[in-house]
């Protein structure tokens, strides 16, 4: 899936890892598709038929990780328990993400520390800052892209 591909490799940036702290490691990495994920699965979802437009992003994206995780040599077994695990990781992010950006009660900054870290959050504010900022713009072009723009 074309817009799958291209949310994995905006989530792969290199000054979200650089200017914004995100760890370069397995758990950072996810985290941060995770992030990007989360924000397309939320846009796509208001278009007539974004309901289905989801569930086939979210597929392509843990058919993905399921063949990552086969690559890096992770037995057939342990597989599916990964998955399980960073499925419902993805969901718990996703939705906090949607409460913050919605101005729930914990703000942006707080649940981006909490999970997009790679369970190791900055010592410096700025980094979360500048994440912040990111997150904020990316949110901002996803809503002002029309749908033909988002699976080109």
């Amino acid at each position: 899936m074309a817009i799958y591909r291209q949310v994995a490799e905006q989530a792969r940036a290199p000054e979200l890892f650089e200017a914004c702290g995100i760890p370069d490691t397995l758990d950072g990495r996810f985290d941060s598709l995770a992030l990007h994920a989360a924000l397309m699965i939320d846009r796509l979802r208001r278009e007539p038929d974004g309901e289905a437009l989801a569930q086939a992003f979210f597929d392509a994206m843990f058919r993905h990780l399921d063949l990552t995780l086969r690559e890096i040599g992770i037995q057939d077994l342990g597989v599916g328990r990964r998955i399980k695990i960073m499925a419902e990781g993805f969901h718990g992010r996703a939705l906090a993400y949607r409460e913050a950006l919605n101005d729930g009660p914990t703000p942006l900054a707080e649940v981006l520390r909490r999970n997009a870290y790679g369970g190791r959050p900055p010592q410096d504010s700025e980094f979360v800052g500048r994440l912040e900022a990111h997150i904020r713009a990316y949110v901002r072009s996803l809503d002002a892209t029309p749908r033909n723009g988002l699976i080109k």
